[in-house]
């Protein structure tokens, strides 16, 4: 009795309003004729894992469920593997029915319609489908386009790279899907319709109701289109994950209201009852907007963050996405943060597909170039799942696929030791403080570069043309710069004879693959 009190307490604190109880029940079914309906012949399928966004339950024999709902309730199915769900004209999966009788509140950016009575039976379609346990999928951090120019620039730039890609699973959205106007929601799933692959969403600070109350209800605008902010699904030997990480509004006393990243109890026991039905053998992705590691105001409670790992402590495969910072960043946790894992827990910030804001000069195609503030060119991540391993590769737009490093370093020295001094500067755009990174010169001796933790100098280079230029350059100046997590430098030698000399700098990500680029420079005697 006391767990159902606990339970019913969770999904009132969820909605954010005291209603009266009902229970929604309904059926996962074969959808054979593929109309969405269950029809008389259509049978039930046993053992789906359907939720209310806390609690968690399996379909008995006949593929029938129920579930306590308030009136404020997003009922969902928990995708199996080996099966599909709907998808709507954009690509928006249809695995969810939101129970709002009254609909949201009138905020300026309009929410859910009223749903009216629950209905008798609320029933979700599934449909086979061949899924092998060795796939990939896209992940975008956030495009988060602030008008029509913008959204432009992200479908030029970026989906129109992977419009009708061939075997990728699915995407998914680290959240910040626009810049403010939710009313470009919708455009926004057009436009990334246009890959022509199943579309997962997660929710950003900047897809909030700006203008809502209370925390329960930050997200009516875009549930509206994109449906429930915590769920999960499974594909092959993967179980993802995605929840609302992004707590608004909090009002300190005579403040304006703040955001900060977190967890609430009732996702925490959502997680919980989640992974009950979820074999530890699995890869367990957690999905959401704001990173663990924590940014300014946004910074994750360490308490929830150690109540967090708790619960995925015993999944030995499990690791974290994230977007928010704008910054392409690998996050590592161990014992001082609370992970207890034999391997520490990995956090891949997939940076955002807008870059800097879509900041910079246009380029050769009519982009802005959008560097992110490290110095990471703006792009997007295709990860790969192997049974219950991953690897991620970083995709820049516009570049080939193993663009992976950039190299900055003087053109041209003369052999005068003070005035010929020079670095190479290496930023390995998927790299981290252990990555390995080596340098030569015209097939020398490999050598260890150093890490180091500052702002990457073809950056600053950048901005220092916007700064001393009497005239504007089309386009909008870049932020200040960032400290840059995968950077490595190493000097450039001036001593080896007057010519052109080759560098090669080689790089081994996390997943032991190596990367090469190369570059040269020229030794000339001064003109006097």
């Amino acid at each position: 009795m006391k767990k159902v009190f606990y339970l019913l307490v969770l999904i009132l604190f969820k909605t954010g309003v005291a209603t009266a109880q009902n229970t929604a029940t309904g059926y996962v079914f074969h959808d054979a004729n593929g109309d969405g309906k269950k029809g008389t012949r259509e049978k039930g399928i046993p053992r789906v894992a359907v939720s209310n966004g806390v609690q968690v339950v399996l379909t008995d024999e006949k593929g029938k469920y129920a579930l306590p709902v308030t009136d404020n309730t997003t009922i969902f199915v928990i995708k199996p593997s080996g099966y599909r769900v709907p998808v709507n004209s954009q690509n928006l999966p249809q695995f969810y029915y939101i129970h709002k009788p009254k609909g949201s509140p009138a905020f300026t950016y309009k929410g859910v319609d009223p749903t009216g009575p629950l209905p008798a039976s609320i029933d979700f379609a599934l449909m086979p489908q061949q899924e092998s346990d060795n796939f990939k999928f896209l992940v975008f951090g956030d495009p988060q386009a602030n008008d029509n120019t913008e959204l432009g620039y992200y479908e030029n730039d970026i989906i129109s790279e992977v419009k009708g890609v061939k075997d990728v699973a699915f995407g998914l959205t680290m959240g910040d899907l626009v810049q403010q106007n939710l009313n470009q929601h919708k455009d926004y799933a057009a436009i990334t319709a246009k890959a022509g692959i199943p579309w997962y969403n997660v929710i950003g600070n900047h897809d909030l109701n700006a203008d809502c109350e209370v925390d329960s209800l930050n997200h009516e605008t875009f549930s509206a289109t994109f449906g429930p902010v915590d769920y999960s699904f499974n594909y092959g030997k993967a179980h993802v994950i995605v929840l609302n990480n992004n707590i608004f509004p909090i009002k300190p006393m005579g403040e304006r209201p703040r955001l900060r990243a977190g967890f609430r109890p009732y996702q925490l026991e959502f997680i919980k009852n989640d992974l009950k039905f979820v074999d530890t053998g699995k890869l367990v992705i957690l999905a959401f907007h704001c990173p663990l590691m924590g940014l300014h105001d946004s910074a994750l409670k360490v308490p929830e963050r150690s109540r967090f790992f708790e619960i995925l402590r015993n999944y030995p495969h499990v690791f974290s996405l994230a977007g928010h910072s704008h910054q392409l960043n690998q996050n590592f946790f161990t014992e001082k943060d609370g992970w207890f894992g034999v391997q520490p827990y990995h956090e891949l910030d997939a940076g955002a597909t807008c870059g800097n804001w879509y900041s910079g000069k246009v380029n050769e195609k009519g982009f802005l170039e959008g560097m992110m503030s490290n110095g990471t060119p703006r792009g997007y991540i295709y990860l790969n799942v192997t049974g219950n391993q991953y690897t991620a590769d970083y995709k820049v737009a516009g570049k080939p696929a193993d663009y992976q490093i950039r190299l900055y370093h003087r053109k041209v020295l003369t052999p005068i030791w003070w005035d010929g001094r020079g670095h190479i500067y290496a930023n390995f755009f998927m790299g981290y403080k252990g990555a390995k990174l080596e340098c030569r010169i015209d097939d020398g001796k490999w050598k260890r570069m150093r890490y180091s933790e500052a702002p990457d100098p073809y950056y600053l280079a950048q901005n220092t043309k916007w700064d001393e230029s009497d005239t504007l350059f089309k386009g909008r100046r870049p932020t200040e710069s960032a400290d840059c997590k995968h950077l490595w430098t190493a000097p450039l030698p001036c001593n080896l004879g007057i010519g052109t000399h080759q560098i090669e700098v080689r790089a081994t990500d996390m997943f032991g693959r190596t990367f090469v680029q190369k570059s040269s420079y020229r030794i000339e005697e001064p003109i006097l």
